[in-house]
């Protein structure tokens, strides 16, 4: 049986990658940190009493329902108020940067030069706008595996989908994403 401050920690793990993911799949900050939250809270009321272990995938299955709840509403909630569109907010001026969701060594960027600080954030920057453009599957898919470091098996039931299906979703993003990066004049054979 888990306790309270174990749920708590868990939840305090996940928390920014999940908003991260969340704000990528809704483009919104407002509808990322509502998403996030009713999931953590669903699986606080529903699976506080299941093992710890269990928690990872669980969350994600949560939150990949929750997002694709998410994406329904505003469907048809657009599909009805389509005139209204020019009173929505953007999310395109909101401070997301993609650079603080990378785990990266303590102190690697120190061992950078500025070209290289400067080609990674070009970079970064790219793979940020450009993973927005991925259609929700791929995006979805690609977050889990690359992201958050789930395997195809995990990826699959978070995804209710089969395993050849998050394989195809997930090669269809990469290819997306090199092609952006090669349009951009970013090649990673000359590193």
């Amino acid at each position: 049986m888990a306790t309270e401050k174990e749920l708590s920690d868990f939840l305090r793990s996940v928390e920014k990658r999940a908003f991260k993911r969340a704000q990528f799949a809704t483009q919104s900050t407002d509808a990322a940190l509502d998403v996030v939250q009713d999931s953590m809270i669903r699986l606080a009321e529903k699976y506080a009493d299941h093992d710890p272990a269990e928690w990872p995938m669980l969350f994600q299955r949560i939150l990949t329902n929750a997002l694709l709840d998410w994406h329904r509403r505003h469907k048809v909630r657009s599909t009805w108020m389509s005139n209204l569109s020019d009173f929505q907010s953007s999310a395109e001026g909101d401070d997301f940067d993609l650079l603080e969701t990378l785990a990266l060594e303590a102190g690697s960027e120190h061992l950078e030069g500025p070209d290289q600080q400067m080609e990674r954030s070009q970079t970064l920057a790219i793979l940020d706008v450009e993973i927005q453009k991925l259609p929700d599957r791929q995006r979805e898919a690609f977050l889990m595996r690359y992201w958050e470091g789930l395997d195809v098996a995990e990826t699959a039931a978070a995804m209710e989908c089969s395993e050849g299906s998050v394989k195809t979703h997930c090669s269809r993003a990469t290819h997306a994403l090199a092609k952006a990066l090669k349009a951009q004049g970013f090649d990673h054979e000359h590193r």
